[in-house]
């Protein structure tokens, strides 16, 4: 995919002192009441294709569940009902970008990289609009996880490291224990793979390649579209999230992202074993959904 969604920069100040009196979930007591999304990533939340719809692996593919290592986000945005366009909503967050690499990218090197269970944003409750909001849309910009495979008969591990978002400039990373050095842009698809050593081999192997097929739910394509390319998903909140701007305590959002049979492959065998030396290749990276749930 060679369309890009370039996002208009947003001044957004972001609550970065040092932590005191922590309650249990982590917040500040001290501070002014805020949304704080949080990360969760849950391998038996429906599994749903572009659309929202249930979906189930193709006959001639195999899947399976990561296992996570890190994820990021470049976008967060409230939207108040079916009928809100991209953008026209309540933008809660957008990550760093640059032009390092050409056109306008993700910049990696700011990215912030949490794992299941941590903050993905705070955002003042003072900076929102007080409204009620049906749904939200989160752009997945990065994902790095160990999956399963087999080769020459050996059952081993990888760690692969997987960009997501419309664009993104990177100098270099670091896929497990091996740094890929790239410094350039990469659009959406863009994947390094770490072989880790085993009875067979020794020391680490490092492939790349390029997807072209990934999977960005949205069930509001009929009535809110989004470009392609973008990674932006979409999903309704479990209740509706409403904000008065009279809060004196946080809004804790956990934001349920599907792994269910994320890792997807053609499966040459058709077995479900990842074997990459026996013709079977990577096809599909993509989240297989969002939920976020208003915790408290």
């Amino acid at each position: 995919m060679k369309k890009t969604l370039v996002f208009s920069l947003l001044a957004l100040s972001l609550l970065a002192c040092k932590k005191e009196d922590n309650n249990d979930d982590g917040t500040n007591s001290n501070e002014a009441p805020k949304v704080v999304f949080r990360l969760k990533l849950d391998p038996n939340q429906e599994r749903t294709d572009n659309l929202g719809n249930p979906a189930t692996v193709p006959a001639n593919h195999g899947a399976q569940d990561p296992s996570y290592n890190a994820f990021s986000i470049h976008y967060i945005e409230l939207a108040q009902n079916a009928y809100t366009q991209l953008q026209d909503g309540e933008v809660c967050y957008i990550g760093a970008q640059t032009t390092a690499g050409g056109d306008n990218a993700i910049d990696y090197d700011k990215a912030i990289r949490v794992n299941d269970g941590e903050v993905l944003a705070e955002i003042p409750i003072a900076d929102l609009k007080a409204d009620t909001y049906e749904w939200i849309r989160v752009s997945v910009s990065y994902q790095n996880a160990d999956i399963e495979f087999r080769a020459n008969g050996i059952d081993a591990t990888a760690t692969l490291a997987c960009f997501l978002g419309f664009n993104t400039y990177i100098t270099d990373h670091v896929i497990k224990t091996q740094t890929e050095t790239v410094n350039s842009n990469k659009l959406q698809g863009y994947w390094a793979l770490e072989i880790h050593p085993n009875d067979v081999i020794q020391n680490p192997i490092v492939s790349t390649g390029e997807s072209g097929q990934i999977t960005v739910p949205n069930p509001l394509a009929a009535t809110s579209p989004i470009p392609p390319g973008s990674c932006v998903l979409t999903g309704d909140f479990d209740q509706d999230l409403v904000i008065t701007g009279n809060e004196t305590e946080d809004i804790i959002v956990d934001v349920s992202f599907s792994t269910n049979k994320s890792i997807e492959w053609y499966d040459a065998a058709q077995n479900n074993i990842f074997e990459p030396l026996d013709g079977d290749s990577l096809v599909d990276m993509g989240i297989r959904g969002v939920k976020p749930i208003v915790v408290q």
